[in-house]
Order: structure tokens, then sequence, then C-alpha cells
């Protein structure tokens, strides 16, 4: 799929929604297997409130070790350590309203301050298969909730991600990149 890797360099640095929804509409969709292993992840700025956010609190990508045991928010802990994060602890209707205002340094010292509290080693999230824009492919319920991470393969170890979310006109985009080293 060398024109979808294409297709989707050219969108990391920022994208009209419309753009990066057409690249997924264009994607093979990807079954559970295939998101087995660890992510580094990315976020593709899209115009959504959460554009750069994560990367500013930390985020490394996410962890499927089983259909059944997910960790969907992998953050860098003390000293680079790895560390899962319990995403209904959260404030995501919060985080949506202030992070067009709140500076993401600020955002970030609170989160480091916060984050000790907010790790788990449960998992917090499934795998399943969903129907999103017409195409069956694998995605993470989010245990708690109103989220779905639905994922199709640009390649090999490469997912583009969309973070379906009630309530939000458009979804928050991301580039998960496998971690062969992850075992």
């Amino acid at each position: 799929m060398p024109d979808s890797t294409a297709r989707l360099e050219a969108l990391q640095d920022g994208a009209d929604p419309g753009a990066v929804l057409d690249l997924l509409d264009t994607l093979e969709p990807v079954g559970i297997d295939g998101l087995l292993g660890r992510w580094a992840g990315r976020g593709i700025p899209t115009g959504h409130p959460f554009d750069g956010l994560l990367e500013a609190l930390g985020w490394y990508g996410k962890r499927m070790d089983t259909a059944d045991v997910v960790h969907p928010l992998v953050f860098r802990g003390a000293r680079g350590r790895l560390v899962s994060i319990t995403p209904t602890l959260l404030p995501v209707g919060p985080a949506l309203r202030l992070a067009p205002v709140v500076p993401r340094a600020v955002a970030a010292r609170a989160f480091a301050l916060v984050r000790p509290l907010l790790t788990t080693s449960r998992p917090q999230a499934r795998l399943r298969t969903v129907t999103y824009r017409g195409v069956a492919s694998a995605a993470m319920v989010y245990d708690r909730l109103p989220i779905i991470d639905v994922f199709r393969r640009v390649d090999d170890d490469t997912l583009l991600g969309v973070m379906d979310l009630r309530g939000q006109p458009h979804p928050y985009v991301f580039v998960l990149r496998r971690e062969r080293s992850a075992g």
C-alpha cells in the first residue's frame, strides 16, 4: 500500500477532517489479531480539541495483549517508564472544553502531578469488530466511556485510528506504529 503510506505522510502535519476520513475509507480493514502488540501513537492535527494534548501529556500509545486485555492509554511515567492510565479517571468533558484555552505546558505539569493516581495494571478496553463508515474492522471499545477507537490498516506495522466520541462533530485522528521489540 505505498500510495496509502504516501497519503498518510502528507496528512501527518495537519489536515482537514474530511481528507483524513477520505483516506480512512480507502484503507483495508484490520482483524483483531492484527492489533495485538504495543503501538506508539501520534495524533494528526485536524482541528479537534485533543490535537497535541495527548502528546503534551506524555502519551506513548496503546497496548493490546489479547482481545480482552487492552490498555488504551499508555503514557511515559517517571524516568520514562511506560504506564497505563485509567481512562474513566480523566475528565474528558472538561478536557474538551479547556483544551483550546489551557496552555499545553500547564496541562502537562498538572497531569504529571496526578498521573501516579491514574495508573492501573488492569485492562480498560476490549477489541471487537465494529462497522464504521460502512466497513467492518477491528476497534477498541472502552469499558466505561462512550469511546470507540476504530482502526484501518495502512501496512503491517501502521494503523490509522479514529476516536469516535459521542457528541463530537468529527473524530480525533491518530496513527499507531507497531513496536516490534515489544514482543
